[in-house]
């Protein structure tokens, strides 16, 4: 999302840390290009300057300009109100209430509510184990409230029956009686929406509000439609009163100035985002976590979070141990795989570490998330015999390996040098690790768990 933004930031930035002294002169013309930087990200201008005046006043102080690192005081005086301007501190649903507790989605069409609606039921539903009923108010879209039964039925959350003909506030009012009476936790409306901001759109959501008094109403906005999502946030806050915003799209293309704007410009705290299109894919939004991604310094905390939520922690010791002795077969290579997908894929790991934004860059030129695909399904191709010692396969076995997973002999290949390419740097470690040493990479400056050399090279 902010991939454009960063690399501009942290160009501009990391030419500061490297002048050493710096004079007023130097942090004003930093400033005047990250000023451009912002803009051209679409953040909205009052926003923008405000930054860039807190900034100034901070940077060009006795203490910075004076100080033995001035360009790393600077980059961590625009980290810290980046920060600010995302909203300081994390916030999550607020779900404390006499049940059932009234969620609202509110937005426009096509802003991604209804499968935002399923993400979060599915989310409360599993990890804060409660009873969610799902209900959806759009009478006007064609099978909307069909497509909301479906998601419920794939993630296995009820949703309120539909009866033809009902008027949305009689369909919220009939959602809250099921759920008093069947004793559901929360219930989600899924509101209707329109292509634009009109008053016939409001006055069905504020009946709605008005009969339903939800505890959370959630405006979900389009994090790639830039201003106009900051127009729509003002309009919707002014007439119905939100409580916070969901995010969808945070994990396309756009400029993220929408997703900087928002929450200087409303006042409310950006509270979830939406990073892909399965059911899953929602996350907390960390204003500081993204602040550092912005900065090109990573988010290690997220990328923990993330393996811990998608690696079995018997499979994590089973490698651990493998490892421990240098051991490093093609059914582990297939593991790997697979958890790096379920963790977003290498831009996604890559996105998260420290430093990694410019080999990221590098890396997408020539690596495709759906190469994981195509490579386990080679791997799944092998026989068990083949799978623990590659050095059976002769061209006669990659011919067929080859057949059977839809690929050619070079990708094949390709594979196995991969392969080995990896169990010789899992012998290394093992070897560093039996000496006492981290194992830590040369050329990441000593960075415990960095990228070797040449990692890069290992998918292209």
């Amino acid at each position: 999302m902010f991939d454009s933004l960063s690399d501009r930031l942290s160009g501009i930035l990391d030419g500061l840390k490297r002048r050493g002294a710096l004079k007023e002169s130097d942090v004003t013309e930093a400033l005047r290009e990250v000023r451009i930087a912002l803009l051209e990200a679409d953040v909205a201008l009052p926003v923008v300057k405000d930054f860039i005046a807190k900034v100034k006043t901070k940077a060009v102080g006795h203490d910075v300009l004076k100080s033995v690192t001035p360009g790393q005081q600077v980059i961590k005086i625009v980290n810290d109100e980046l920060v600010a301007m995302l909203g300081a501190e994390s916030t999550g649903l607020n779900l404390i209430g006499v049940p059932p507790v009234v969620v609202m989605m509110v937005g426009l069409q096509g802003s991604g509510k209804t499968t935002t609606t399923a993400k979060i039921a599915k989310r409360l539903n599993e990890k804060d184990r409660k009873k969610v009923l799902m209900a959806s108010l759009d009478v006007r879209r064609p099978a909307a409230q069909e497509q909301l039964k479906i998601l419920g039925e794939q993630i296995g959350v009820k949703t309120l029956p539909i009866v033809a003909g009902q008027m949305p506030v009689d369909i919220a009012r009939r959602a809250l009686d099921a759920a008093k009476l069947q004793g559901f936790d929360v219930v989600m409306l899924d509101t209707a929406g329109r292509l634009h901001v009109d008053q016939a759109l409001m006055a069905e959501v504020v009946a709605v509000r008005n009969a339903t008094m939800p505890t959370e109403t959630l405006l979900v906005a389009d994090s790639l439609t830039g201003q106009d999502a900051v127009n729509v946030a003002k309009e919707f806050d002014a007439q119905v009163g939100i409580t916070g915003v969901a995010l969808t799209r945070m994990d396309g293309d756009g400029r993220g100035g929408a997703a900087l704007s928002m929450r200087a410009v409303t006042g409310k705290p950006i509270k979830l985002a939406g990073t892909g299109e399965k059911m899953d894919a929602l996350e907390d939004f960390h204003p500081e976590r993204v602040a550092s991604r912005i900065l090109g310094m990573g988010d290690v905390v997220s990328l923990v979070e993330k393996a811990a939520e998608t690696i079995e922690k018997e499979d994590a010791e089973k490698m651990a141990k493998k490892m421990a002795k240098g051991e490093f077969d093609l059914d582990d290579l297939r593991t790997q795989l697979q958890q790096m997908s379920k963790m977003g894929g290498m831009k996604g790991v890559l996105g998260m570490l420290p430093g990694m934004g410019k080999l990221k860059g590098a890396m997408n030129a020539g690596v495709d998330d759906k190469v994981f695909k195509r490579q386990e399904a080679i791997i799944s191709s092998m026989t068990p015999q083949e799978r623990k010692k590659p050095q059976v396969l002769n061209a006669s076995r990659k011919k067929r390996v080859a057949a059977g997973s839809g690929t050619s002999v070079p990708e094949v290949n390709k594979l196995l040098k991969m392969h080995m390419q990896m169990a010789k740097m899992m012998k290394k470690m093992s070897r560093m690790g039996k000496k006492g040493g981290m194992p830590g990479m040369p050329g990441m400056g000593g960075m415990p768990g960095g990228l070797p050399p040449g990692f890069d090279k290992l998918f292209s």
